[in-house]
Parts: structure tokens; C-alpha cells; sequence
């Protein structure tokens, strides 16, 4: 009885791993084992890229508020406790951007919680 073997899907697994290594150098790009690894490393980096963007993303919006707060007299600390005791619940992305594109209404704001 002959061996059955699966051809149809192994091609298939084979060739979704080589299409996402298209653009690689070398045997990475056309070498299966070598792409398949190569893949799964590069797989890796990206979900963790992903969780490090938003990090750094936030890093960069309480940076640009800290820089606005300063400028008026306060800390980014200090800023942010008092929108809390406010109650003004505005997140940091919507922050930063009024205090890049909108310094007039980011005084204001500044202002209503001094």
C-alpha cells in the first residue's frame, strides 16, 4: 500500500512561509528551513514591536506635555493631578496634540486648572 504523504498541504505550508520571507537576502528568501526560521524570528520582533510602539508613543506625548506644562509654570506631575481633581479626563495622545498644534486652547486648559 502506498504512502500517503499530504503533498497538497505541505506545498501550501511551504510556500506561505517562503511568500513572507519574499524580499529577504540569500538563501532567506528561497531556502525553506532557513526562511521558516528567519520568519518566525522576524514574527517575534514584530509582536513586540507593537507593545514597544505604544510605549514609546506615550513616552513621547508626556515628554511634549511636560514641555507645554513648563512653559506655564507647572510640572507634568503637578498638571496632571490637577485635571484629575477637575475631573477633566482627556488622555495623554489628546494633550500632546493640543499642545502642538492648539497652544492658544492649551493655555486655556492650563489655565482652568491652575
Amino acid at each position: 500500500m502506498p504512502r500517503s504523504v499530504n503533498a497538497v498541504a505541505s506545498r501550501a505550508r511551504r510556500k506561505r512561509v517562503l511568500k513572507q520571507a519574499k524580499g529577504f537576502y540569500g538563501k532567506r528568501k528561497n531556502v525553506y528551513t532557513v526562511a521558516k526560521n528567519i520568519v518566525e524570528k522576524g514574527m517575534t520582533y514584530s509582536y513586540v514591536g507593537r507593545k514597544l510602539k505604544k510605549r514609546e508613543y506615550r513616552q513621547l506625548w508626556i515628554a511634549r506635555i511636560n514641555a507645554a506644562v513648563r512653559a506655564e509654570g507647572l510640572t507634568y506631575s503637578q498638571f496632571i493631578n490637577k485635571l484629575s481633581t477637575k475631573g477633566i479626563e482627556l488622555n495623554r495622545k489628546v494633550l500632546a496634540d493640543l499642545a502642538m498644534n492648539e497652544p492658544a486652547s492649551f493655555k486655556a486648559l492650563v489655565d482652568s486648572v491652575k
